[in-house]
């Protein structure tokens, strides 16, 4: 195996997935820049992430192409796509410039050592369905709080306008709690559990059509909508999580 070209081993989907990869350390330079269009953009390109990742296991599952390397090469694009890259713009925009920001890093390192532990542990899975929360969905919720605060900054009055310093202080936990929603085994989804899949559907492609409106430099009620469009899908997303929780329980009861 190891003589075989890598062109050899490359499916069209595993093109697909380098695409998404590619996007992934376009957005962890965006993360190095550090301004706030820079990391608008990050979290832009993360989402757009987002639907090549769909894309390309639709392509696998179509195809009947799925293989190891690609399975390999879907979880080692997630790790950084969804994991590293989203801990990485989520420090550089909520950072407080104070001593603070080391509970920012604590809370980012969680975050992205969820993100690929989880991957890991999906890996050598032979359980159908899901156990933990998908890498994909805990980055978005990152994306849909990124926006909520910075179409707030719009509305008050320009992209330069600072984050509430509640979010700064808030944000280390729910990068904590999501990291452990990522490998916690009392989170569990059915592999065709709808739910999860029609909201991450309507949700994801939302995030790079309103990350296009954040460029044309919004007016007042149009970001203050969009900011509380952004807020209502990270309480939903947080919700659903719950609601996993919730069915994985009733199904070990019954399993009793």
């Amino acid at each position: 195996m190891s003589n075989i070209t890598i062109p050899k081993l490359l499916k069209i989907k595993d093109y697909i997935t380098l695409i998404g990869t590619s996007l992934g350390i376009i957005s962890l330079i965006c993360a190095c820049i550090g301004t706030r269009v820079y990391l608008s953009l990050g979290f832009f390109l993360i989402s757009i992430a987002l639907g090549i990742d769909l894309i390309d296991g639709y392509i696998a599952r179509k195809t009947n192409t799925v293989n190891e390397i690609g399975r390999e090469l879907d979880s080692l694009s997630d790790s950084l796509t969804f994991g590293i890259t989203p801990a990485m713009l989520t420090f550089q925009a909520f950072k407080t410039g104070d001593i603070y920001d080391i509970v920012i890093i604590i809370g980012s390192i969680c975050f992205a050592l969820g993100a690929i532990l989880r991957l890991a542990r999906f890996n050598i899975s032979t359980t159908p369905g899901y156990t933990g929360v998908p890498t994909p969905v805990s980055a978005l919720l990152l994306i849909t709080f990124f926006y909520a605060n910075y179409f707030y900054a719009f509305a008050m009055g320009s992209i330069t306008y600072p984050f509430l310093s509640l979010a700064s202080y808030l944000i280390p936990f729910f990068m904590i709690l999501i990291g452990w929603f990522n490998i916690t085994t009392f989170i569990s989804f059915g592999e065709k559990d709808r739910t999860i899949y029609i909201i991450f559907i309507i949700v994801a492609p939302l995030c790079p059509i309103f990350g296009v409106i954040g460029i044309l430099n919004p007016d007042f009620l149009t970001s203050m909508i969009v900011s509380i469009f952004f807020l209502s899908s990270f309480l939903l997303g947080h919700l659903i999580i719950i609601r996993g929780f919730i069915l994985n329980f009733y199904r070990n009861r019954e399993k009793k």
